[in-house]
């Protein structure tokens, strides 16, 4: 039901009645409700962004450092150069000389072990080591309040997720992070491998899939987190649970993540196209807090049915029978 509305239009009347909110507004948390809560909360999903940052600037300054400060080298970009530089050096004909200036054309390339470079990377990777787990765990707190309906005050709220779960949280960030990115180098170097052997080629796809089930696991980790007294150990057993019994909505959370990923690069494809720049820097507005939400939105309602909900009907359960006891 629906509070009235004065039928007197009043353009500055700061007394009139707002909008009114549904008293049983259906919370199901399907597709509908994702979009709805989306545009609801967005204003903090803007702010929470800004938190947010602070997981990209390291490797955004990485990058920028190997760009500005990295020493060039040039890089030979043709195989045949170095048979024609051997021919034409046994046998300087014109021939020879005019196919070793067609194959000789170089490019430049970034060296990665300049002092500045390597300083800068360690410190950048560093802070982010150290501070992973907390920035996780503070925008976690924040997300499970948007996705629960609870009245979220965003930084309050963000700080306060990680002054509650400070010490564990260091210890889960740090391992997740050194988890991913030991992914991400087996990754790299197995790519390299592809195509050496037939063991090489699938332990390529192995890697694939065990990465791809981690960043699911990413989605409950710090959720467990923050909510349940749990140990990491079991933190990370009970994320590989819901992984499988949650696998319907997580497939919908990666879809809708790839989708809003894909769609940003095409934008940034076309938009340079035409000397545009400013969908280089727009997606570092929300697109950060929004792949959260949606992971949140996905796994928190998998913690619900399975640990909060049984224990919050087991108390229900309980009350009755020590109130007859009394």
């Amino acid at each position: 039901m629906k509070r009235e509305k004065d039928k007197k239009f009043k353009l500055f009347d700061w007394n009139r009645d707002g909008k009114g909110v549904e008293v049983a507004e259906d919370r199901t948390p399907n597709l509908k409700f994702f979009f709805k809560l989306c545009v609801r909360k967005f204003n903090q999903l803007l702010r929470l962004n800004l938190l947010m940052l602070f997981l990209i600037i390291p490797l955004l300054v990485i990058l920028f450092v190997v760009d500005i400060y990295g020493a060039k080298t040039a890089l030979v970009t043709d195989s045949l150069y170095i048979p024609l530089y051997g021919i034409n050096k046994a046998l300087p004909v014109s021939s020879s000389a005019s196919m070793l200036g067609l194959v000789g054309i170089q490019m430049e390339t970034s060296l990665y072990y300049t002092p500045v470079m390597i300083i800068v990377t360690a410190c950048m990777l560093l802070f982010l080591a150290l501070t992973f787990g907390w920035q996780n765990t503070g925008a976690a707190y924040v997300l499970r309040g948007l996705v629960r309906g609870d009245a979220v005050f965003v930084f309050s709220d963000y700080f306060y997720g990680i002054r509650r779960n400070r010490k564990q949280a260091f210890f889960l960030g740090l391992l997740d992070f050194i988890c991913i990115v030991l992914l991400i180098l087996d990754l790299l170097f197995l790519n390299g491998m592809t195509g050496t052997s037939f063991f090489m080629d699938v332990m390529f796809f192995a890697i694939i899939a065990i990465f791809a089930v981690y960043l699911v696991m990413r989605f409950y980790l710090y959720q467990l987190l923050i909510t349940f007294d749990l140990s990491n150990r079991k933190i990370l057993k009970n994320a590989l649970i819901f992984t499988v019994l949650g696998i319907k909505r997580n497939i919908m959370a990666i879809l809708g993540i790839v989708l809003l990923i894909v769609i940003h690069a095409i934008l940034i494809f076309f938009s340079l196209s035409f000397g545009l720049s400013v969908f280089l820097v727009l997606p570092l507005v929300y697109i950060i807090a929004m792949i959260a939400f949606m992971a949140t939105y996905a796994a928190y309602p998998i913690i619900d049915r399975y640990m909060i909900a049984p224990y919050v009907k087991q108390e229900s359960l309980e009350e009755p029978e020590e109130m007859i006891e009394e």
